[in-house]
């Protein structure tokens, strides 16, 4: 799969000489953008099409977070550039799109990660227009405009920023207007986690390039699963009725797409069943913990098996609250890509049990101690 390299540099030199971890974008204009998109008396493109590029900027996302290179982050200028697809072995906290393409990792594997089609090249074991893993059963879902087979990072078909039909100009000036840290308003990308927009939470300043139980994202979460769908709670309830997370947790945001994976049963979709109590027809999210039983036991926050919490944090904390803190999409799951099917964390076919052997504490067991 062949992986774009277009080196841009959406942020710079910052005054003075201290080097800052926040991607807000900071220096001279022409780093990022054109005047007047052209080139040697031709359009400046970077695209292969004669389209113009849009919000006259010289790159791609990949440019700037997708060099390829042997680190997580880069420094360009005084800034510091999350990478989310590199040669390296350690990760932030998205994971690595190159366990996809195998630039990293046991193997090449479509079904690592999200397929970014510009970036990876698109899963073609899926067919054209094919409907998303886990959506909802529901027939408004158009899936020539919503599928499988064309995922970008923005707009309509991706994750990041408004959530319309233009990728380009739906992330127009969120790299001037980010906040970091606590984000609990997320009414707009730029102050929304990760510029994921509507999602809350609280964002790592070295997106977990070095992560301790002290020192981590934190995400927002629900402790009981809400009804999802146009029905329901809607996912459209964004500016002009765009998409987003309508209570503003990862999970809800996860479900935007593969929505029957954690809706509670409606009339169109029967989710992970009909009520919050076990036993669940699909794993359940934004649920707090039980403070019982085996669970009563995660006390310690586990970089392997993060929590969400019910309110929006000011900062890491090292503790975990059986009873309160939630299990979510990203408790079992990284966003990007990992080395394992189904962006799972760990390898979920060594995992056995009453035989937990050497997984002991590890994957599943974090929660489901009882059952080693």
């Amino acid at each position: 799969m062949r992986v774009v390299l277009i080196v841009m540099a959406l942020v710079v030199i910052l005054v003075g000489t201290s080097e800052q971890s926040y991607s807000k974008a900071l220096g001279p204009c022409s780093n990022c953008h054109t005047m007047y998109n052209s080139s040697d008396d031709g359009l400046l493109n970077f695209d292969d099409t004669d389209i113009p590029d849009t919000t006259l900027i010289t790159g791609t996302c990949y440019g700037c977070h997708a060099q390829g290179g042997p680190n997580p982050t880069i420094k360009i200028g005084h800034i510091i550039v999350p990478q989310v697809m590199h040669s390296g072995k350690s990760n932030l906290a998205g994971g690595n799109f190159g366990y996809i393409t195998g630039l990293v990792g046991s193997g090449a594997a479509d079904n690592k990660g999200h397929n970014i089609s510009g970036l990876t090249g698109a899963d073609y074991s899926f067919p054209q227009n094919s409907s998303l893993p886990g959506r909802f059963k529901e027939n408004v879902h158009d899936e020539s405009r919503f599928n499988a087979r064309d995922l970008r990072c923005a707009g309509n078909n991706g994750c990041h920023a408004y959530r319309n039909y233009e990728p380009g100009t739906t992330l127009r000036g969120v790299h001037h207007n980010n906040v970091d840290g606590q984000l609990n308003q997320a009414t707009e990308p730029g102050n929304s986690y990760r510029f994921l927009m509507g999602v809350k939470g609280f964002e790592s300043s070295d997106w977990q390039e070095n992560p301790t139980i002290e020192n981590h994202n934190e995400y927002f979460g629900l402790s009981t699963p809400v009804q999802l769908g146009c029905s329901a709670v809607s996912c459209h309830n964004g500016p002009g009725r765009l998409v987003q997370s309508p209570n503003g947790t990862m999970s809800q945001f996860c479900a935007t797409c593969h929505g029957n994976f954690h809706t509670l049963a409606t009339g169109d979709s029967d989710g992970i069943g009909s009520t919050a109590t076990s036993p669940f027809i699909r794993h359940p999210t934004d649920l707090s913990l039980p403070s019982t039983g085996e669970f009563g036991a995660f006390t310690v926050y586990n970089l392997d098996a993060p929590v969400a919490r019910l309110n929006v944090p000011d900062a890491a904390s090292s503790v975990v609250t059986p009873g309160e803190d939630a299990v979510m999409c990203l408790t079992c799951h990284v966003a990007h890509a990992s080395n394992y099917p189904d962006m799972l964390r760990w390898d979920y076919t060594g995992l056995v049990a009453g035989k937990a052997g050497t997984a002991t504490g590890n994957g599943c067991f974090i929660c489901h101690s009882g059952k080693e």
